[in-house]
């Protein structure tokens, strides 16, 4: 039974590789394939209006879709139970192959009942998003590919204005400066990406922090606000590199 099982998941998956751990009964991993093959139904259905979406999706339980005619997703992607992605933006939301959006986790480009749309989002090939993740994207947001973001991140591309004191905040607009977290990086838990910041290739950024300005590539960021506390090149030159990121399967 295992055999067999290990057999679909290498087929579905297209990993030769893959192999099932030995502490999962076989009860266990019949409930996980039951769960994965609801989602594939649920994703066959709801993401009809799509404006593309290429192989399997998986979408989990009570996800909330608008505006679909702006959102493509790439092959395999998973949106988790309770994700919310809002479409509605002047470039899409743009998800690549192998994408995970976590449980609870909210893509916001436009607001409600805002009369301005926002930017949008995309994300490159094998990269994902944890529960409960925020991801305001008014101003362009662009993640790369292999990037890993915590639970509880939030990444917001626009900021209020509040120069001028005899008016509201509210009332002011608000000013949109993308965000770019480049390719290989690592977002911990409850990490503050701000708007206007480029976080360089192969960056981790430590769990709470808050991140202000541009991160170099290949730090190693933490605090409020954050501040390089080491670089990840210490023991390699720069040009030693081999920055190729390889791509799974498709």
């Amino acid at each position: 039974m295992r055999w067999f099982l290990t057999f679909v998941v290498r087929r579905v998956k297209r990993d030769k590789t893959w192999t099932l751990d030995p502490m999962y009964t076989t009860g266990a991993f019949v409930a996980m394939l039951l769960s994965t093959a609801g989602k594939i139904m649920r994703g066959y259905v709801r993401r009809i209006g799509f404006r593309r979406a290429r192989g399997l999706t998986l979408i989990g339980k009570r996800v909330t879709l608008q505006n679909k005619g702006y959102i493509s997703v790439g092959r395999r992607c998973i949106i988790e139970d309770g994700a919310v992605i809002q479409g509605l933006s002047r470039q899409g939301i743009n998800l690549g192959d192998h994408v995970t959006i976590g449980p609870g986790t909210m893509i916001r480009p436009t607001g409600y009942y805002s009369g301005d749309i926002g930017e949008g989002l995309s994300i490159g090939h094998d990269s994902r998003i944890g529960a409960m993740g925020w991801v305001g994207c008014s101003g362009l947001v662009r993640i790369g590919a292999y990037v890993m973001i915590g639970a509880g991140v939030r990444i917001g591309a626009g900021q209020h204005n509040f120069e001028d004191v005899t008016r509201p905040m509210t009332l002011q607009g608000s000013r949109l400066e993308p965000i770019v977290i480049e390719d290989d990086c690592w977002l911990g838990f409850d990490a503050i990406i701000l708007a206007g910041v480029t976080i360089g290739r192969g960056s981790i950024v430590a769990a709470g922090s808050v991140v202000t300005k541009d991160i170099p590539p290949y730090s190693i960021v933490a605090g409020a606000p954050a501040r390089v506390i080491r670089s990840r090149l210490d023991q390699q030159a720069p040009e030693e590199l081999d920055t190729t990121i390889p791509r799974q399967q498709a």
